[in-house]
């Protein structure tokens, strides 16, 4: 009888143990859903703003050969280079499209040039236009994914890797070879941006969530 006695306490205290653990797993999982949606509501918050502030610069290829990925990049050169010269800088977000809107045919002779004289025949276009992208990290900096306003240069049946950069603010004239968008250009983006999103953009999105269930199990029934 005493047998009998411990023996269903013993089942009763694992039982209770279990339901603590699925309790703790189930308000985890609820906490972790409520931190996960709040996160992306914010980052869809953040992309909102961050493309009425920004204006993207990308060059497509014609295709993926090494030699049309070799003449994007020639283009690319050539396009920051007119755009370092030519651009004005005292132009905010809305003065800057305005100006590449209106100088879209240099900018498309100035990729043509390059295009010829390297012996291809490829059709060029240029036109500032509003595109979805998937998110993007330009050095330690990640754009979150959303439509943005970007001056587009295709390059023949533009089928090919794209090149990019932040034209406003113009992110495009600094190093970004190292992975690392320079202090300067990190100060151009805290001028457009609230506290909390320049911390968004800014921050570390890899997350690691661990479970130690077993230890946990281990800890509340004493097995």
């Amino acid at each position: 009888m005493e047998y009998t006695y411990y023996k269903r306490t013993d089942r009763e205290k694992r039982a209770k143990g279990i339901i603590i653990v699925l309790s703790l797993v189930i308000a985890a999982l609820v906490t972790g859903m409520i931190s996960w949606k709040t996160s992306v509501m914010a980052q869809e918050k953040t992309q909102e703003h961050l493309a009425q502030e920004v204006l993207r610069f990308h060059v497509l290829a014609n295709s993926d050969s090494e030699a049309d990925q070799a003449l994007k990049m020639q283009v690319k050169e050539a396009v920051i280079g007119y755009l370092e010269t030519k651009l004005p800088e005292d132009l905010d977000v809305d003065g800057t499209k305005d100006w590449v809107r209106r100088h879209t045919d240099e900018l498309e002779q100035v990729s043509r040039d390059v295009i010829e004289i390297n012996g291809y025949t490829y059709p060029v276009n240029a036109a500032v236009t509003t595109c979805y992208f998937p998110q993007k990290s330009y050095g330690d900096v990640t754009f979150p994914k959303g439509n943005y306003t970007a001056l587009r240069v295709e390059i023949g049946a533009a089928k090919g890797q794209n090149w990019w950069c932040v034209l406003y603010p113009n992110l495009c004239f600094l190093d970004a070879v190292n992975a690392v968008v320079p202090e300067e250009g990190k100060e151009e983006l805290k001028n457009v941006l609230t506290e909390d999103e320049y911390a968004q953009v800014t921050a570390d999105t890899k997350y690691e969530i661990k479970w130690y269930l077993p230890e946990l199990y281990s800890k509340m029934t004493g097995k």
